[in-house]
């Protein structure tokens, strides 16, 4: 089966993506580590034209409403992200000496051919918002998911979503964007 990707006409519209790291291995277990999922996303924001509308990150993965309305390049925004991310991950994962991690990554049969140092799974599941009601769907999907992973009771206490933004209006993580 082909890879799905952003249609190219539909680049500057907002999508709900999922990365996935390979293998889903726990990776973001560590304060470090989300912080450059963060940390990228806001630079992304700042220096690349990338509006984030919702977000969540999990241990494994991340799922994101995203566009970039203004350089109609949202394929490229998100290469640009999983390369910068990967490179920092691996960093911390040396550093903090998760040579299992890095093991079973290296080993992986999910790896693209020729890649070194692969954090992130290929496929981003790219699904274009093409209503509120479609929106509302994805938005609702995000903010239970570490609920139902029994992360916490309601979506507002994970850390690491944009349910704490809109619900307790604390935008000290990553500050969305207004949907359009």
């Amino acid at each position: 089966m082909p890879t799905l990707r952003i249609n190219e006409n539909s680049q500057n519209m907002p999508h709900f993506i999922t990365l996935t790291v390979i293998e889903w291995i726990d990776i973001f277990t560590k304060e470090e580590y989300f912080k450059v999922v963060i940390d990228s996303l806001n630079y992304c924001k700042k220096n690349k034209g990338l509006k984030v509308y919702e977000y969540v990150i999990m241990t494994n993965h991340v799922h994101i409403i995203i566009s970039t309305p203004k350089t109609n390049n949202l394929s490229q925004v998100i290469s640009d992200f999983k390369k910068h991310t990967t490179r920092e991950i691996w960093k911390l994962l040396e550093k903090d000496n998760r040579n299992y991690i890095l093991n079973l990554l290296n080993n992986s049969y999910n790896k693209k051919k020729g890649y070194t140092n692969q954090i992130w799974q290929r496929e981003n599941y790219p699904e274009l918002i093409y209503s509120d009601t479609f929106c509302l769907t994805k938005t609702t999907y995000i903010y239970m998911n570490p609920v139902k992973k029994g992360y916490v009771k309601n979506p507002e206490d994970w850390k690491y979503s944009s349910a704490k933004n809109w619900i307790n209006y604390d935008h000290s993580v990553i500050e969305l964007d207004k949907k359009e």
